[in-house]
């Protein structure tokens, strides 16, 4: 083991290079050691966003199928004038709940939409709106009429009623667009009741509060006393369309439990739709494919939403994807220049190498008197990257994350302002598809360096030195000691 002493007592000696392959070796696994703590981090952030973040999977009529196929029937009717008309199957509320009961639902949510007309009370409406109830062409029941060009025609009444099973799962609630600022929100507690929830302009309107009773009208002029449960206040907008019928006011959308609204609409157990709130998005197509086995796929449709998961998911990729790449690009910029410096060392110093090996010494404890000496300088520089490597990491890795969710959120907003949804009239159509600007992006990087990270570097770093030593040491095992010493 005379190598091991001969490369400490020279690392000693020459001191100067020890301190310089010191210097370089860190600046390198410091960078090495950065991209492994970032990339792990943005790893465990992707792990916890699967958990906040969700996926949504909502259940309900393939509306477009239907279209399509009473389109055909109108179109291959005879007379110009025939206005054709198609049913808009409601869900059954077993087959929703047979997909409730499906593994990976961490809530869900029913709903069943109709339209009431006023009683004893006065819905809002906009000075701009030209009829609260014009043009009857949707029943209670969901069939539609439709012209030749297959659009569907809006419903009739003053107020949109809701029937949910659980208000505080709907979207306009548990996003924060709507909040209950009186009395409480609907519960599974609340079937076969006529509970309702009503928005505070409404009740204010009509000098209505928590514990009060008014009378709504279904499309037979049959009167229902409901009794108010809570006031919520809404910060939707409110657009064009909402402008133009009195039921698409959001102030005039009331809340109700799931049996009201079928009596409301003459059916029985059924839902317009469901949304089932997964606990791991990343399941959210294996989840579709098991509840398509449980429903009519001809009639139904079971899609899954889950921009929200992967809009989070964007920066945090990004990142994980620039550190993997910082680790490999400096773990071979490293190789390189560390067996460059070994090189120039071995030319420095061929006159020792040329006495050693004369004295017997073989080409093996020469290479590997030049390995222990770089191992010494390593165990250095892998202390000196763990002591500095969560301060580089955190200020490189918040930084990345920054430039990766600023240009995401600029890019969400930009699809949103293009084509997102408006909350005045989505909640109509689909109150449960959250826009992108409701998505909250991870804006911070938690950075923490663990054992397996050092680890990791302590493997990397071994292997840049063996790399290194082999590359540089090639010359000395091709030459025998007459030629390094005369240079031949």
């Amino acid at each position: 083991m005379d190598f091991i002493r001969r490369a400490w007592l020279f690392t000693r000696a020459k001191i100067g290079r020890t301190v310089l392959l010191i210097v370089t070796f860190s600046a390198i696994l410091i960078f090495v050691l950065s991209g492994l703590v970032i990339n792990n981090s943005a790893n465990q952030s992707i792990e916890n966003a699967k958990k906040e973040a969700g996926a949504t999977v909502t259940l309900a009529v393939d509306r477009e199928a239907m279209m399509k196929k009473a389109q055909a029937t109108a179109s291959s009717s005879s007379s110009t004038t025939t206005r054709g008309t198609f049913d808009l199957t409601p869900v059954k509320l077993t087959d929703a709940q047979k997909i409730a009961a499906l593994s990976g639902v961490k809530s869900y949510s029913f709903t069943k939409q109709t339209t009431a007309t006023k009683g004893n009370i006065t819905p809002i409406t906009s000075t701009s709106s030209t009829t609260t109830s014009s043009t009857t062409e949707t029943d209670g029941g969901g069939k539609a009429e439709f012209s030749g060009g297959g659009e569907e025609k809006q419903p009739s009444g003053d107020f949109q009623v809701i029937g949910t099973n659980n208000l505080k799962s709907v979207t306009a609630f548990s996003a924060g667009t709507n909040k209950i600022t009186s009395g409480r929100a609907l519960t599974t507690s609340d079937e076969k009741t006529n509970n309702v929830v009503i928005e505070s302009d409404l009740a204010t309107a009509n000098s209505l509060k928590v514990g009060s009773t008014f009378t709504l009208l279904d499309s037979n002029s049959k009167s229902y006393t409901m009794t108010v449960v809570g006031i919520y206040k809404s910060s939707a907008s409110l657009d064009s369309t909402a402008m133009s019928f009195s039921f698409m006011n959001v102030s005039n959308q009331i809340y109700s439990s799931l049996t009201f609204a079928n009596t409301l609409a003459g059916t029985t157990g059924t839902v317009d739709s469901a949304v089932y709130n997964l606990t791991d998005p990343a399941k959210s197509a294996a989840f579709v494919k098991a509840a398509d086995k449980l429903i009519d796929t001809t009639t139904y449709s079971v899609t899954s939403n889950d921009a929200t998961y992967q809009t989070m998911l964007q920066p945090l990729n990004n990142v994980a994807k620039f550190a993997r790449n910082i680790v490999l690009l400096v773990a071979v910029a490293g190789t390189i220049i560390l067996s460059l410096i070994v090189i120039l060392t071995i030319r420095e110093r061929r006159g020792e190498i040329g006495i050693l090996m004369s004295m017997g010494e073989s080409r093996l404890k020469v290479i590997g008197q030049f390995f222990v000496e770089l191992f010494i300088v390593m165990v250095v520089a892998v202390g000196i990257a763990t002591a500095s490597g969560n301060f580089v990491g955190n200020a490189v890795g918040s930084q990345l994350l920054e430039s990766q969710t600023t240009a995401t959120t600029t890019s969400t907003t930009t699809t949103d302002k293009a084509g997102g949804p408006q909350q005045g009239g989505a909640a109509r159509t689909n109150p449960f598809n959250q826009s992108a600007t409701q998505i909250k992006a991870i804006d911070k990087l938690n950075v923490k360096m663990s054992g397996k990270q050092i680890a990791m570097l302590g493997a990397i770093a071994f292997g840049i030195i063996v790399i290194a030593v082999v590359i540089a040491s090639i010359g000395i095992i091709r030459l025998n000691p007459k030629e390094i010493l005369t240079g031949a």
